[in-house]
């Protein structure tokens, strides 16, 4: 099907295509009566500008690139619908990807954001992403960057958008305390992120704000997954070390660890109680319903999205006006807590 041009839209009209141009581009040289005609035969011929021109005009593509480790987590998938809901209201098309976990493939994806001249990056970072030079490229390009949940701690001139993993964790165990529960375990991520360092100093502090003693053993390290949450409480239970509540840095891991439990007879919360991290809808469906703490993975989305927006629009920023938004999460009682004292 042939395009419509503005040479075409000129010679219905019976002027010049630099006058149909500016009318089109809203320009104050052209009167008023004159722009509504020639909207009115652009509209008439079916035509459509040409955005990739255009942007390259004005050296902008209005787009941005995401980079997640899996879309397929819930919270991450939540954080992509408050990024899409943020860059459409602004006019904004999004790239999406998936690092897999993987430094390699991450850094992969940011040169390609590079070549494909993307307006700014979003970005939560893979769990081997330690060393942070292939997004310091991206400062030394000028292309704004935001991190997401999880940021390199290497960059501390950079904007984030986090939770208050600190507090939810400390949270989490005081409830459990609170509870009744004398001894409790901890499922903690990779400890090369900042925010699994942060949930168990959280866990950690409130341990020691209530007269209980930081166990070492009691602290399984994992990547989260279901499987692992079985499988570690597997191993407490073998040790048999009068476990009476687990806060899980996830709540996968926390459901693969009920999971267990209904396998041995134990029972939820009256035996163990669990308190889990990140509201993952199939914390309301497994049984008994599981305490959590909601990180409110769309909200963060839509301010990171916003806060690089405001980035690609000033462009130049010095270190002071960096900004690091902390989201205060909330804890969310549900049935797998409610220990009877």
């Amino acid at each position: 099907m042939k395009k419509t041009t503005i040479y075409e839209i000129a010679k219905s009209l019976g002027i010049d295509s630099s006058t149909v141009s500016r009318a089109l581009n809203d320009s104050p040289r052209v009167s008023k009566k004159t722009k509504v005609k020639v909207l009115d035969k652009a509209k008439e011929l079916g035509y459509s500008a040409n955005l990739l021109a255009s942007n390259l005009r004005n050296k902008k593509s209005n787009t941005i690139g995401v980079v997640v480790p899996r879309i397929s987590r819930y919270f991450f998938s939540t954080t992509i619908a408050g990024i899409e809901e943020a860059a459409f209201s602004h006019g904004y098309n999004v790239i999406i990807s998936q690092s897999l976990e993987q430094l390699e493939r991450e850094k992969k994806i940011i040169d390609n954001f590079v070549s494909n001249r993307v307006d700014g990056v979003l970005i939560s970072i893979s769990w081997e992403t330690q060393e942070c030079d292939h997004l310091k490229k991206l400062q030394n390009l000028n292309m704004p960057l935001v991190f997401f949940d999880r940021h390199c701690s290497d960059i501390p001139n950079s904007n984030k958008v986090l939770t208050g993993d600190f507090q939810g964790a400390y949270q989490a165990t005081e409830h459990l305390i609170k509870k009744g529960c004398k001894k409790i375990a901890h499922f903690s991520g990779p400890q090369t992120l900042e925010l699994y360092k942060n949930r168990l100093k959280g866990y950690k502090l409130a341990l020691e704000d209530n007269n209980m003693k930081f166990d070492p053993i009691l602290v399984h390290e994992s990547s989260l997954l279901k499987n692992f949450g079985y499988d570690s409480m597997k191993i407490l239970m073998k040790n048999n070390n009068g476990i009476d509540g687990v806060f899980s840095a996830n709540d996968a891991a926390a459901v693969g660890a009920i999971k267990f439990l209904t396998t041995i007879g134990k029972k939820v919360p009256e035996d163990i109680a669990f308190v889990g991290f990140s509201n993952d809808p199939l914390s309301e469906v497994v049984e008994p319903s599981l305490t959590t703490v909601d990180q409110f993975g769309f909200e963060m989305g839509k301010k990171a999205c916003e806060l690089l927006i405001e980035n690609i629009n000033s462009k130049n920023l010095k270190p002071q006006e960096f900004k690091t938004i902390e989201l205060q999460p909330t804890l969310i009682e549900r049935l797998s807590s409610q220990k009877q004292r």
